[in-house]
């Protein structure tokens, strides 16, 4: 994993969407089986759901993933 400093919106929304296919059976079944988050919200949404329905290894990849999101949207905001 690349240190969070150095991870794109790109990468990001990747590893968002492998999150999401890698726990959908398990964590996300109540959701569409085409369902990827497109907003923040919704990612953090998604994540939350994960972290609640998942197993240890689900809670940290979400975790480490939210924790990607406070950057990014730092980086944003400050730009705009």
């Amino acid at each position: 994993m690349l240190p969070v400093a150095e991870r794109s919106v790109d990468a990001v929304i990747e590893e968002v969407r492998a999150l999401v296919d890698r726990y959908r059976s398990r964590c996300l079944w109540f959701l569409r089986d085409d369902y990827y988050p497109r907003t923040r919200t919704e990612v953090l949404r998604v994540l939350g759901y994960v972290e609640r329905y998942g197993d240890r290894d689900a809670f940290g990849r979400a975790a480490s993933i939210r924790q990607w999101l406070s950057p990014i949207s730092s980086d944003i905001s400050a730009g705009s």
